[in-house]
């Protein structure tokens, strides 16, 4: 069910006033299966969750801040200090949303041990509703561990990022009979573990809706089907801050163009020294 309200920045720009808001819970996106779809979109930064909360009913804060973030070449260098850093901005940047935080490479796939002390952590520092994690029937161990353990996850199979040395690139998934059904049974896994949600990315869109159809947890997609329970995008992808994005995105603008010419402009008053104008110096009061 969408909720409107407004939020009040005037006084202060890094923690908005609900007015009035609650915020959406756990159960309440297990309850989107099959319904409303859910709204997701990736978020870095206190500002840049302001700024969707009102539209979203989740963020993600994903790995993918190494290369959007830091200029990184992929999310595998990506550290728990940076997911907690900005995990906490965005927590205190929203009202609405249920914020959830990836795990980073290497900070939980050692054994359920490892991962429930690296996401009890990220939940203890930053106030988020969960953790998400990669990976597939070998990862369902650790999904029980950690959703027993009343750390909620989400999943994600298909095409994990956080393999793609091991998957040899970025291309689609499930194309062959064999992928398909290996892909099949780590969704089925994933979800028989307590997953409270899953992302699938990347996949044939077939696969998809057998994935929706046969899983019991939300199915969120990304380059996999209209069918899925939700949506999720990279929002600088989706806002055509990139020249590049993959072929699954569609913008919605070209903030790019925008901050470009906005650039542009206050170069050209600099120089001209047109700026600061009379608005924008202190004079004696007449």
């Amino acid at each position: 069910m969408s909720t409107t309200f407004t939020i009040d920045t005037s006084t202060s720009r890094a923690t908005p006033t609900p007015a009035p808001m609650k915020r959406l819970t756990i159960p309440a996106i297990q309850g989107r299966k099959g319904g409303e779809p859910i709204v997701m979109l990736t978020a870095y930064t206190a500002r840049m969750a302001q700024l969707l909360d009102p539209h979203c009913d989740m963020l993600l804060v994903g790995d993918s801040l190494g290369q959007v973030i830091y200029g990184l070449p992929s999310t595998l260098p990506v550290t728990l200090d940076m997911m907690c850093a900005h995990g906490a901005a965005v927590v205190r940047g929203s009202y609405h949303s249920v914020v959830i935080i990836d795990m980073p490479f290497g900070s939980y796939e050692a054994s359920p041990e490892q991962a429930f002390a690296s996401a009890s952590r990220i939940m203890a520092e930053t106030g988020a509703a969960g953790v998400k994690l990669e990976g597939g029937e070998a990862m369902a161990p650790t999904v029980a561990f950690l959703s027993a353990r009343g750390i909620p996850v989400c999943g994600h199979v298909g095409l994990t990022p956080q393999a793609v040395n091991a998957l040899g690139g970025y291309g689609a998934r499930g194309r062959s009979n064999a992928e398909h059904a290996k892909i099949l049974s780590d969704a089925r896994a994933i979800d028989a573990a307590g997953a409270f949600a899953m992302v699938v990315e990347g996949v044939m869109e077939s696969l998809a809706n057998a994935i929706v159809a046969e899983v019991g947890c939300p199915v969120i997609g990304i380059g996999a089907s209209a069918e899925c329970d939700g949506q999720v995008l990279v929002t600088e992808d989706m806002l055509g801050l990139f020249e590049r994005t993959p072929r699954f995105v569609k913008t919605y603008g070209d903030m790019a163009g925008r901050i470009s010419a906005a650039v542009a402009d206050y170069a050209g008053e600099v120089r001209s020294r047109a700026f600061p104008g009379d608005a924008q110096v202190y004079r004696p009061k007449a």
